[in-house]
């Protein structure tokens, strides 16, 4: 066989779940507005209701992720990828040509187009990566989603320290960054990242588990790398040229995995391949008695899987947004990640208004704790799942009481409490994320995982308008006054007190659905306990 690395064999897949992590920590450009927000505002004579206007444009883009869900179902993985690399690369470079002086302010219409696109750009990558991800792996789905979401987290971070690093946080630079880094990390991803059978035996879910425990630590050492570098002061230009290299190779070890199963694979030449023909749509919850009737169930008429699907089995996109729980989950998550995102998409106001000339350590804050808070809730529902059936949306509770403690903290104005606020903030708004794509998966399946997944991401442009657009926008023009350069400007604690209360609000609202979530739930939980339960119990007597 040699030394193959082909999608088919475990080294291939790897590989593919590798450039796929790449995807990831390039693609959270759309978390990165507040680093040339400034810049953009100044340019063009904005009024903070105008930026957080724009920053609304942007999140927009998001929006029209419906239009990636759709294509999931009836394009390959490359071709999403390519469509969310050019779109990317147009919408982001035509703002570093502006940013840059290139050419002159474009009417204020157009620029909310091209921020837009730019949003949007990212549902393309996110939705190839999930989708593919999430059914490669699909007895690893908290894992996989802490992952991939920690690494999308940590994106802001990269960008932001390696553009302070080698361009002493230039915002034409950066945006230039934003424009041709994802272009070029989405094709090495078109060249391995294919959808292939998930693993079909307890030896081969347990080499998984091992596998991204090894991804878990490489990311936990590249935050903790992130985070000193953040908070060690000023550095040097060589210092910071060996940063970045440094930075680079670390991004690079997960290799280490595809290499090690390509060496053992020449090695071992004679063990059974991957078999292909698995059936890719695989519901969650089955039994060991039923798994070993898959052919025949495959074979029943379709009169008889036209039946009412029940949570835990496969959906069609109409069938899930007539359910109750989907709502539930719908609005539990728009309280978290809207909230959220009005604080990443004002902290450069907000920090200005506190005082701060220099706000991109909170920006980088937000981001490595996002990361945290993606990678362990992710591992760690999945354990409570494994060990006691716990059901996933718990987490998400949790998250929007420490979230709306966070608010009130922010809110107060204390010394260091935009250093605090901003940890938790990362912390929760990860949280959220890395548990709400495996909960809608587990719920409503994964046949049409894609679209239903973009559903949900459409609280991210409603959350934007509502609570960044609106409240934060709104509000913070009430209490600014004019400036001589025509533009708005408030300074001290007072300017966005308002918002942090009515958002820990909101967060106590979403702590209530998430509650009512996880007692609704908690059956199918129960259900994926007990399988897993008699499989690895069915797999242990067989040994005897």
């Amino acid at each position: 066989m040699g030394f193959e690395i082909s999608p088919a064999t475990p080294a291939g897949k790897w590989l593919g779940f590798i450039t796929a992590v790449w995807v990831q920590a390039i693609s959270g450009n759309n978390y990165t507005f507040s680093n040339y927000s400034d810049a953009l505002k100044s340019l063009m004579a904005l009024t903070q209701l105008q930026l957080n206007n724009l920053s609304v444009a942007k999140d927009i883009g998001k929006a029209f992720g419906i239009l990636a869900g759709l294509a999931s179902d009836r394009l390959p993985t490359p071709a999403l990828l390519l469509i969310g690399s050019i779109e990317g690369f147009i919408g982001y470079g035509v703002q570093w040509l502006v940013v840059s002086g290139r050419i002159q302010p474009l009417p204020y219409w157009a620029m909310c187009i091209f921020l837009c696109m730019g949003g949007n750009s990212t549902t393309w990558m996110n939705t190839a990566i999930l989708v593919t991800c999430i059914r490669n792996f699909r007895k690893n789905r908290g894992p996989v989603s802490g992952i991939l979401k920690g690494y999308v987290g940590l994106s802001t971070a990269i960008f932001t320290d390696i553009c302070s690093a080698l361009f002493a946080d230039d915002p034409a630079k950066f945006l230039l960054m934003l424009a041709i880094v994802p272009f070029v990390v989405c094709i090495a991803a078109i060249l391995f990242l294919r959808e292939i059978p998930p693993s079909s035996t307890v030896a081969e879910e347990s080499d998984e588990t091992k596998y991204f425990g090894v991804i878990n630590v490489l990311a936990v050492i590249i935050a903790l790398y992130l985070l000193a570098f953040d908070v060690s002061g000023a550095h040097g230009r060589l210092f910071s040229q060996i940063f970045a290299a440094v930075l680079l190779v670390l991004l690079a070890s997960p290799m280490v995995i595809p290499i090690y199963l390509a060496v053992k694979n020449v090695i071992r030449s004679g063990e059974k391949t991957v078999d292909v023909e698995r059936d890719v749509t695989e519901p969650l919850l089955v039994t060991a008695e039923v798994e070993k009737k898959v052919e025949t169930m495959q074979l029943l008429s379709s009169a008889e899987e036209k039946r009412r699907p029940v949570l835990g089995e496969e959906h069609t996109v109409f069938e899930a947004l007539r359910t109750v729980d989907f709502w539930i989950l719908f609005g539990s998550f728009l309280c978290g990640v809207g909230t959220g995102l009005a604080v990443m998409n004002n902290l450069g106001q907000m920090g200005l208004a506190l005082g701060y000339a220099d706000v991109s350590m909170f920006v980088s804050l937000t981001s490595i704790w996002g990361f945290f808070g993606r990678i362990l809730s992710g591992s760690v529902s999945e354990y409570f799942i494994k060990k006691a059936g716990t059901p996933r949306p718990i987490w998400n509770a949790a998250s929007q009481i420490l979230m709306a403690v966070g608010y009130i903290l922010l809110a107060m104005a204390m010394p260091g409490s935009l250093y605090i606020g901003s940890i938790i903030v990362g912390i929760c708004y990860g949280v959220r994320l890395a548990v709400t794509v495996p909960t809608a998966s587990e719920l409503f399946g994964l046949k049409y995982y894609g679209l239903i997944y973009n559903i949900l991401i459409l609280n991210l442009p409603l959350g934007s308008f509502l609570f960044s657009g609106l409240l934060a926008g709104y509000l913070y023009d009430a209490q600014a006054t004019q400036t001589a350069g025509g533009g708005n400007t408030c300074i001290g604690p007072h300017c966005y007190r308002l918002v942090f209360v009515v958002m820990a609000i909101a967060c106590i609202i979403g702590f209530g659905l998430d509650v009512l979530l996880s007692i609704r739930t908690k059956s199918i939980y129960s259900k994926i306990y007990a399988s897993r339960k008699s499989k690895k119990s069915s797999v242990s007597n067989g040994r005897q």
